[in-house]
């Protein structure tokens, strides 16, 4: 390293609180900044972000604010001593240490060790007590340094090789309460000393083996802290206990010797943790990785308990636990909650997908013009770079028209434009897969895939890859409950659950589901073209109803179709359906995040990102932008988008606003006319829908806060 990761610059002692923990972090990023080691508004912003998603206070009176973040050039850590404690969110009380780790996003091994290694010393009292008293902010670095550094104590043999993983490895082998691989007294079982020979390992008959995982989003701080609280526990109890940390510093797996002798496994996490196949039928105890921390003991006390017990919960065959299942590992959960877990797992999955090919689209649009959709996959596959095309010619709403533009713009906006559209074309699928993905695991990824792109050959659209990603799920699901003989059980979870379930879920879309699905689309197609005429404005209100109804899905299909079908025609109604297609759908996402800045508190991070990235999907006419938003609060957010959109159709017929480009957004407005009433349509409609799903989010937030 090129300095070390805390110096007496780092340290401020009995600091007068500036305010909340909020007011804190901003100190704590004053104080790092101000040594060059990082961008200070950067720094902040990422310490807050992991503070929102996962408040950082622990007992025993600290916190850790930390992160990992392009915004740091040099990892460092800071120390502030508060005069008064401040509230972190610990249970247990405020805090008065707070030590900010500041990580780069590209931090290597070494740094991350060490940073596991200061996380386990914060769990020792005296480590804690030591740095209360430090009378000088050197003396403080340094009893920080000593723990990171403490080459001058390692005198001790080393580990035997398989031992556990390489942060405790690094720890002070001279302090055997900080769960470092040493040699413990005879007459206690060894913590986290593999079996010497394969076998069941010591106390194997007398005592059980317990393994333990810990993880937490950044990998940084809580998931050493874990580990080593459910060592010294296990350590006082005399119980011998093997722990895989899934960090940021690396994992070193369980030995294939410890996995055998195991007689329980204890999971304490907040992300998924890889592997878990390796552990089926093995009782399973499983608490979100802060409750290892605070209640390391209890956790000891219900995995030995578990082992005795025939009901206990156990790792199913495929391994994985569902997302419908609470942190803690209820698996009693009710299904509501279940199935709503499960849909944000598919949203969450599904967004990238969404961002990508939305963008990519749009960005063709860009550069090739409004007409590239009708020739863009024939100009991408058909020409190069070498060999430019020239003025492409279609069929467009006059007949055969020829494309505006030619040579290398046609040509690079026809391959992002392709790009794009074979990435939207996984949307569906990718949303049904991990749906299924989520109240079943692994077994249920290739049912929900083939599910989902079922929905779009009948054109179910979006709903239907809700139907099928669900429908996956739970038959998988049920399979995996099943208790098939042990040379049957590998398969399982690879072959015979993937095949069964596809063929009853895709049985199920292709006899029974497809053909409703078809006829009302057809029905909704007539109504609509009754109503063309001197319904004008109410035919704007219903074609914005329906855009905003299912957002990419069957009745959102049914309304782009009519309109796209109706330029051939080349009429001034045809057109102005087109706009009021296009000025409704872009309402949703637009909506979503402006309510996102008006009102940030009551969106979660991940929301407020996809709000970010739904500005310019929204602009470009990608609906699809608003699907993360309604799956998660589909009574509020998609009421809110259908008024919204109601108004901009209806505003869009009422001015006579007409468009010949059938998709694009803000980058075919030379193709609308007259573009003002376009934008005060959509402006409109936007500031409706982004006011009612406020207000409503607001009145649920008071009421959720009332019944508290």
């Amino acid at each position: 390293m090129s300095a070390p990761l805390i110096t007496s610059e780092l340290v401020r002692l009995d600091v007068d609180p500036p305010g909340d923990k909020h007011a804190v972090i901003g100190l704590m990023a004053d104080l790092i900044a101000a040594t060059g080691r990082a961008e200070r508004d950067g720094l902040e912003a990422g310490l807050l972000k992991r503070e929102e998603s996962f408040a950082t206070g622990m007992p025993g009176g600290f916190a850790i604010p930390h992160c990992r973040t392009e915004a740091v050039d040099e990892a460092a850590l800071g120390l502030l001593r508060l005069a008064e404690p401040v509230d972190f969110g610990s249970a247990d009380g405020p805090a008065d240490l707070i030590l900010g780790i500041a990580a780069p996003a590209g931090t290597d091994d070494q740094h991350l060790q060490l940073l596991a290694q200061l996380s386990r010393a914060l769990i020792r009292p005296e480590f804690l007590a030591d740095l209360r008293a430090a009378s000088t902010p050197q003396q403080a670095a340094d009893l920080v340094m000593g723990v990171l550094e403490p080459q001058t104590a390692q005198t001790e043999p080393a580990p035997a090789p398989g031992a556990a993983p390489a942060p405790e490895d690094a720890a002070d082998p001279a302090q055997p309460e900080n769960g470092s691989p040493v040699t413990p007294p005879s007459t206690a079982p060894a913590t986290a000393t593999p079996a010497a020979d394969g076998d069941a390992g010591p106390g194997a008959d007398s005592a059980p083996v317990l393994l333990a995982i810990t993880s937490c989003p950044t990998g940084i701080a809580h998931t050493y802290m874990a580990a080593e609280s459910l060592e010294n526990a296990a350590q006082e109890k005399g119980v011998e206990l093997h722990v895989e940390t899934q960090g940021s510093g690396g994992i070193t797996p369980f030995t294939d010797a410890q996995i055998a002798s195991a007689s329980a496994l204890i999971v304490a996490a907040d992300v998924t943790i890889s592997g878990r196949e390796r552990f089926a039928g093995l009782p399973l105890v499983e608490h979100p990785v802060k409750r290892a921390i605070s209640h390391g003991p209890q956790m000891i006390d219900e995995a030995v308990a578990a082992v005795s017990d025939p009901s206990a919960r156990r790792v199913p065959a495929g391994g994985e636990r569902s997302e419908g299942e609470t942190a803690d590992g209820d698996s009693r959960q009710s299904w509501p909650r279940r199935i709503q877990g499960a849909v944000m797992t598919g949203v969450s999955y599904m967004i990238p997908f969404v961002a990508a090919g939305g963008l990519l689209m749009a960005l063709g649009f860009l550069i090739a013009g409004f007409d590239v959709a009708f020739i863009a996959q024939d100009v991408a596959t058909g020409f190069s770079l070498s060999s430019l095309p020239g003025h492409q010619e279609y069929e467009g709403a006059a007949g055969m028209m020829q494309t505006e533009r030619a040579g290398l713009a046609l040509y690079l906006g026809a391959v992002l434009f392709t790009l794009g559209d074979l990435g939207m074309g996984f949307l569906v699928a990718a949303l049904s897969g991990y749906i299924a993905f989520g109240l079943a695991g692994r077994p249920g990824i290739a049912p929900g895939f083939i599910g989902g792109a079922v929905s779009v050959a009948v054109g179910a659209g979006f709903l239907g890859g809700l139907i099928t990603g669900l429908l996956a799920g739970l038959i998988a699901l049920w399979f995996t409950t099943l208790t098939p003989p042990r040379w049957l059980a590998g398969l399982m979870p690879v072959v015979i659950i993937p095949l069964l379930t596809t063929l009853v879920v895709g049985g199920l879309m292709l006899l029974f589901l497809g053909q409703p699905l078809a006829a009302l689309m057809t029905a909704l197609q007539d109504g609509l073209t009754s109503m063309s005429g001197s319904s004008a404005i109410l035919l704007g209100v219903i074609i914005g109803l329906m855009m905003c109804f299912d957002l990419g899905g069957p009745v959102n299909k049914a309304a782009y179709l009519f309109a796209t079908a109706g330029l051939s025609q080349g009429t001034e109604a045809a057109f102005q359906i087109m706009a009021a297609v296009m000025a409704a759908g872009m309402v949703p996402p637009l909506a979503m995040a402006l309510s996102t800045v008006v009102r940030r508190r009551l969106y979660s991070p991940v929301e407020r990102e996809n709000g970010t990235t739904a500005w310019l999907l929204g602009a470009a006419f990608i609906s699809e932008g608003a699907i993360p938003f309604a799956a998660a609060d589909p009574l509020r957010v998609i009421p809110s988008s259908m008024a919204g959109g109601a108004v901009a159709g209806a505003l869009v017929m009422a001015f006579g606003v007409g468009s010949q480009a059938p998709h694009g957004g803000i980058f075919v407005a030379f193709a609308i006319s007259p573009v003002w009433g376009f934008a005060v349509a959509i402006l409109a409609g936007t500031l409706v829908s982004a006011a009612l799903v406020t207000m409503l989010k607001e009145l649920g937030s008071r009421r959720a806060g009332a019944t508290a």
